[in-house]
Parts: C-alpha cells; sequence; structure tokens
C-alpha cells in the first residue's frame, strides 16, 4: 500500500508529490492523460505576487515566490527571475496601482514606482502613451511543462502512472483509503486531489460538492524575435492595470487585458482572456484579434511581427477566487490541492508544501483556514 496517492500530474499534483516524497512518504501519481495535459500546458508560466492583494492568497504567493527560488536550483525547467512592470494608461489609474503596492508592501512585497520618463529604462520598446507604472522585483517565470516534469522526477521514489482514470474512492466508513481505477484498486493511507479544472469531479466520488468550474483562457506565440537568437524584445513580464481587475471578477463574459513576456527561446506569449464557457475549446477570433490590439498597443513593434500559434485553456475557479487546501474534515483521508484559477503555477510550491506538511503531521506554516474545502458547504 502507497502513503499518498496524488490525483494530477499537472504542475500542482507534481509538487505535492515532490514535498511528500521528500517528507519521506511512499506516493503514487495517477492521471488519466500525460503530464501537464491540462491547465498547466496551457499555462504561461507566471509566478506572480503583484496582481494580489494583502490577505491569504498573497500570504501563499509570497511563501511559493520563495520556495521556487529554491526549487530553481533542480534546473531544467527555465526559471527566469525578471521581474514584473504594470503599467497605467492614465494618471488615474497609476494611483490605483501605487495605492495597492504600498497595501502589499505591508505584507513584504518589494516594489519600485515608476515614472513615465523612466519606463524606457525597464522596456525600450514600450509604447510612450503610458503615465507610469510600478516594477515588482519578487515576479517570475517558470516553463510550466518542464517545471511539472522536473519536480516529479525529483521527488525521491514517486511512482507515476499515466493513462489511468480514477473512477472511484475505496472507502472504510467515511474514510477514503485509496482509489478505483480503470486499471483496478489502488489503497492508500491518503488521497490528494490535485486535478485542476476536474477537482470537482473527483471530489464527486467522494459525495462532496466542490464548486470549482472552467474559466477558459486564449494564448497567442509569436515567432522567435530574440532569446537565443538575439537580444530580447520583451524584458519583463509586462501587463495592464485592467487584468489586476479581470482576475479578480466574478463575470461570466469576455474580459480581456494585456499581459506581455518573452520566453527564453524568443517567442512572446500573449495573454489574456477570461469567459466562463464550460469546456468549450472552439478558437474565438474575435478574442484572438482583441488580444493581438492590446499587445501591439503597449508595444506597437509587435505589429510587424507574425504569430505562429494559439491555444487555449481552463483556468480551474472557485467562486471566491482562493483556492482549496488541506484536509476534507467531511471525508477524512481525502485532502484538497486545486482551485488555484490563473495561478495555480506561481502557487504549486506553497500548496504541495503545505499539504505534504498535514500528510506528514506537521503543524501548517501558514493559516489554511480561508482555503478549508468545507467553506462552500454552507
Amino acid at each position: 500500500m502507497t502513503d499518498v496517492v496524488v490525483v494530477g500530474a499537472g504542475v500542482v499534483g507534481a509538487a505535492c508529490a515532490y514535498y511528500a516524497a521528500r517528507a519521506g512518504l511512499s506516493v503514487t501519481v495517477l492521471d488519466r492523460g500525460p503530464v501537464a495535459a491540462g491547465t498547466t500546458g496551457a499555462g504561461e508560466g507566471n509566478i506572480l505576487v503583484s496582481d494580489k492583494e494583502p490577505g491569504p492568497e498573497l500570504e501563499l504567493a509570497l511563501l511559493s515566490a520563495r520556495l521556487w527560488r529554491e526549487l530553481a536550483g533542480l534546473g531544467g525547467f527555465e526559471y527566469e527571475a525578471k521581474g514584473g512592470l504594470v503599467v497605467a494608461e492614465t494618471s488615474e489609474v497609476l494611483g490605483s496601482l501605487a495605492d495597492l503596492a504600498v497595501a502589499q508592501a505591508g505584507a513584504g512585497v518589494e516594489h519600485v514606482p515608476v515614472a513615465a520618463g523612466e519606463l524606457p529604462g525597464y522596456e525600450p520598446d514600450l509604447t510612450p502613451d503610458l503615465a507610469g507604472g510600478v516594477y515588482y522585483p519578487q515576479d517570475s517565470q517558470v516553463q510550466p511543462m518542464l517545471a511539472a516534469a522536473r519536480l516529479l522526477s525529483g521527488a525521491p521514489g514517486a511512482v507515476l502512472r499515466t493513462g489511468v482514470e480514477v473512477t472511484g474512492l475505496l472507502r472504510d466508513g467515511d474514510r477514503v483509503t485509496g482509489v478505483r481505477t480503470n486499471e483496478g484498486d489502488i489503497p492508500a493511507g491518503a488521497v490528494v486531489n490535485a486535478a485542476g479544472t476536474w477537482s470537482g469531479e473527483v471530489a464527486a466520488l467522494a459525495g462532496l460538492d466542490l464548486p470549482i468550474l472552467p474559466r477558459r483562457g486564449f494564448i497567442l506565440v509569436t515567432e522567435p524575435l530574440g532569446g537565443r537568437l538575439g537580444p530580447p524584445l520583451i524584458r519583463h513580464k509586462v501587463y495592464t492595470a485592467a487584468y489586476v481587475t479581470d482576475v479578480a471578477s466574478d463575470s461570466e463574459g469576455l474580459e480581456t487585458s494585456a499581459v506581455i513576456e518573452g520566453t527564453p527561446s524568443g517567442t512572446v506569449l500573449i495573454g489574456a482572456s477570461r469567459e466562463r464557457v464550460g469546456f468549450d475549446r472552439t478558437t474565438s477570433i474575435p478574442v484572438l484579434e482583441a488580444l493581438a490590439r492590446q499587445a501591439v498597443a503597449l508595444f506597437p513593434g509587435l505589429a510587424a511581427r507574425r504569430v505562429i500559434r494559439a491555444y487555449c485553456g481552463f483556468r480551474p475557479y472557485c467562486p471566491d477566487h482562493l483556492p482549496v487546501i488541506g484536509a476534507d474534515p467531511r471525508a477524512p483521508g481525502l485532502y484538497h490541492a486545486c482551485g488555484h484559477e490563473g495561478a495555480g503555477i506561481g502557487l504549486a510550491p506553497a500548496t504541495g508544501h503545505l499539504v505534504a506538511g498535514l500528510l506528514a503531521g506537521a503543524a501548517p506554516t501558514l493559516d489554511l483556514s480561508p482555503f478549508r474545502p468545507e467553506r462552500f458547504a454552507a
């Protein structure tokens, strides 16, 4: 019998496996698809503190940012401590950005106010039609698929089984004692639900309601512009203040805001869109056009560059915009690590570290009550 079964081989499940295995637990990771085939594989790799208001998610993000810096020693997943630049089109928006940065500073977030005339020092190709911005040196980026794979390969003794679908949970009374799969039963001391956008379905196997919904987003990818082929066109993660508002929005309708960053290979990733349309993967040309227009408005030089592909993914959306982390008292033996929406890559190490601590019987280093699974029951 394995100590822990982790359901989901995305970056959050990989982080849970990594830290649980390092705590001395035997771990089996299951996924019905390949590693990082879900939300992780459709992400940009953002590790952000800049887009979060003071509160429990920011505390989680700060812990995760520190852990990502430690994990960078593993190598192999393109960790870039590039920093983030949030820009404002008007002086009014810039004032709101400055207020947020001051509030974040009280929680330990580093920031540098950037006047309009100082922006070219950060991003020479940025449009001059901006009022200013705020630079966040703690923001960083990884290649998410590589990160998930590297965490799994670095988990001592962990067993990875792909193409295995969890069809039920083993029970001893109320206690969860393993999983049923299309390839047979797997007894376990504990089960971790890290199934991303599909975590609600895993919770339902235990008779639990976990209101995690898909929130679709598209990303454009340009031809290589720099990186290994030359100097980068875009040095930092750059986004407009509207992105912060969109992240916190409860709207089901389409919202787009410019989020632009380069990669080590020289391509540029352009986002971000949000809409709740179920699991509809239909390519929306109007959304792609909106993303392209917003990118060119920030970096006019992109107008002469080609887009080589576009893809979409589904963020695991929770109604209160907080992830679900910890033991579920309604089904002892079941733990959740899900519902991170668009912040899962950034928050993965902290989530895995905290869940592994619970599995090993250690006291959590962060207050997990805001993330408790049963908070939606009422």
